[in-house]
């Protein structure tokens, strides 16, 4: 259980550039990661494992994408009690991202706008931190924990030369990855979304399968009996809330039709009528926190009913309480994800939300 109650930390966090206390953060996690300060957010894995994609989820609380971009702290965040971390967007090459100020908090609502836009080291940079992290030697529990690896494009990448930024990224991160997302749903990359339109999606996804086939040819995995076999990663799609219930609908057809593994529902939305009046409001980006918690799982209900029980759905959008973890399961999700409530609430969050799921019933 973590030593420094949450409520002092955020007082100091919040007190700095929202930006600016996420670095510090994830400077603190890196460094401290698998060192005896890891006890001041360490929290209890929950017990409470699922089958989903071929892989088996400790638990059905996972940490999203986009807190830990360059894959530097999986291990400091799988201490809070995580049963899969998601890490990335990674590009294949190093980018800035978006211009400074680009990150900006919403209290009155327990939200965050970011416009952070992809900012990372690079494939090689990204590789070479997930080849560091320990925690598949490290478990203690039966199940280890997952490791998602998310990729995107760089943003000089032109719009129709998207699936070449995918597949290279498909290709470094594939022999590390549990299982791999493709992110085509952030706001702050221009053009991006376009890709979740029929054609587009249609012939990026197409190219993914066959890009897998490949690979899973190329690399092997062991069993417990010793024996060989083509090692087959499974592949999540992330989209965004902003879809009609038409989109929604091509969409996972569209999943089913290239034989992709799983949906994760949502990304951040560029919706502002929950927030509207207050500072920052305004601020180009994508919103995320509790304005997103229905709209995220009304994307969530449509997709359950398009894809039928069995295909694979990652909730995440707007929980920030163990209440708001259980709506996602409600609403369809077999496996959920925190990114903003980890920042308003604390690690304390996934292990509340792992037990409270396992004790829905």
């Amino acid at each position: 259980m973590s030593l420094i109650p949450y409520a002092l930390t955020r007082r100091f966090l919040f007190g700095m550039d929202a930006e600016a206390a996420h670095d510090f953060t994830m400077d603190m996690l890196a460094r401290g990661q698998g060192s005896p300060l890891q006890w001041a957010w360490c929290h209890e894995t929950i017990d409470d494992p699922i089958e989903l994609a071929g892989l088996i989820f400790p638990n059905r609380v996972g940490m999203a994408a986009g807190l830990d971009k360059n894959a530097r702290c999986i291990d400091a965040l799988g201490a809070m009690g995580f049963g899969f971390v998601e890490v990335g967007t990674v590009t294949p090459k190093p980018q800035p991202g978006n211009p400074k100020p680009r990150m900006f908090r919403l209290p009155e609502s327990r939200a965050l706008i970011n416009r952070l836009g992809f900012n990372n080291d690079g494939l090689d940079a990204f590789v070479r931190h997930v080849q560091q992290a320990k925690f598949r030697t490290q478990s203690k529990g039966h199940h280890p924990m997952l490791l998602g690896l998310n990729i995107g494009k760089n943003a000089s990448t032109p719009i129709e030369d998207a699936t070449s930024d995918y597949l290279t990224c498909l290709d470094g991160v594939y022999p590390h990855a549990d299982y791999v997302t493709i992110n085509i749903s952030s706001p702050n990359t221009q053009n991006l979304r376009a890709l979740q339109s029929d054609a587009a999606l249609d012939s990026l996804l197409g190219a993914i399968a066959e890009r897998r086939e490949v690979l899973q040819q190329q690399y092997t995995q062991t069993d417990s009996k010793g024996y060989s076999s083509a090692r087959r990663v499974p592949i999540f799609v992330k989209i965004a809330p902003d879809l009609d219930e038409t989109q929604v609908g091509v969409i996972a057809a569209t999943l089913q039709r290239h034989g992709m593994d799983g949906v994760i529902a949502t990304n951040t939305t560029i919706r502002r009528d929950a927030v509207q009046g207050q500072r920052h409001a305004e601020e180009t980006g994508g919103l995320s926190g509790a304005p997103v918690l229905e709209t995220s799982n009304q994307v969530i209900r449509q997709l359950r009913s398009a894809l039928g029980s069995r295909f694979p759905i990652i909730g995440v959008g707007g929980i920030l309480s163990e209440q708001d973890a259980i709506s996602k399961i409600r609403a369809g999700a077999d496996v959920v994800q925190i990114y903003t409530g980890l920042i308003y609430e604390g690690p304390g969050l996934p292990s509340r939300a792992a037990r409270a799921i396992k004790a829905m019933a």
